[in-house]
C-alpha cells in the first residue's frame, strides 16, 4: 500500500510505502540512502559492518532482513516529525489502519 504525504510549508509531495520495505531487504543501506534518509543510512552501515565482521558477512543479511520489517514505519516517522502531514484522508486511514499515526 501507498500513502500521500505533503509539506505544507514547503509544498512538497511524496509517496511512501506501507509494510514490509522489499526495496531495503534487497539493497540495504543505499535504500535510506536514495531517499535522502543519511541518518538511517548510517545506523545501517554500521549495523551492518559490526554485524557482518562477526559472521563473515550472514550477519549483514541478517541486519538488513530484520530492519526491512520496520523501516518504512520509521522513514514515515520522520517525515512526520519535519512537517509532513497525509496528503489526503485515503492516506490518513492508511496511515493510521497501519499503526503509522
Amino acid at each position: 500500500m501507498f500513502a500521500n504525504l505533503v509539506n505544507e510549508k514547503t509544498q512538497t509531495y511524496k509517496g511512501v510505502k506501507v509494510g514490509f520495505s522489499w526495496t531495503e531487504m534487497f539493497f540495504g543501506f543505499w535504500t535510506p540512502v536514495f531517499r535522502g534518509d543519511f541518518k538511517w543510512a548510517s545506523v545501517l552501515v554500521l549495523a551492518e559492518i559490526i554485524f557482518g565482521s562477526f559472521t563473515w558477512g550472514g550477519g549483514a543479511f541478517l541486519v538488513t532482513f530484520i530492519f526491512a520489517f520496520f523501516y518504512n514505519r520509521l522513514y514515515v516517522k520522520d517525515m512526520v516529525a519535519q512537517g509532513y502531514k497525509p496528503a489526503d484522508t485515503t492516506s490518513f486511514n492508511v496511515l493510521k489502519n497501519a499503526g503509522y499515526l
